[in-house]
């Protein structure tokens, strides 16, 4: 068996759609033979968890698949190798930032709360 990593893309829809736009990207190790059969677990994957939802205003939310457009094979796994790499432009680099800062506290803090408890 070999390893693979599958982009899983999902929109996510509420209510009648009327808002921006939101889709899931996941990222999911995948082990076949070939990757043929790899991309062919992953979309079978992608259907199987697909989903809905009624929110606290009873509107209906939808992960709705949409497919896989990435698949990577892994020829070893080893400490620190890179799985993935995507080029984020945004529209505001310092906002960006912040928002990566905050993200990273929130880890932080979280993983300190797990040691301590």
């Amino acid at each position: 068996m070999r390893w693979f990593v599958a982009k899983i893309v999902y929109q996510i829809i509420c209510g009648s759609g009327n808002h921006m736009p939101q889709f899931d990207e996941q990222l999911r190790l995948i082990s076949a033979e070939t990757k043929q059969e790899a991309a062919q677990k992953a979309r079978e994957i992608g259907q199987q968890e697909q989903y809905a939802f009624r929110n606290q205003k009873q509107e209906l939310v939808e992960w709705k698949f949409i497919n896989v457009p990435e698949l990577f094979t892994l020829d070893q796994l080893s400490d620190g190798m890179e799985l993935y790499s995507r080029i984020e432009e945004p529209s505001d680099a310092n906002a960006y930032v912040a928002w990566l800062q905050m993200k990273s506290a929130q880890l932080q803090e979280s993983r300190f709360i797990e040691i301590n408890n």
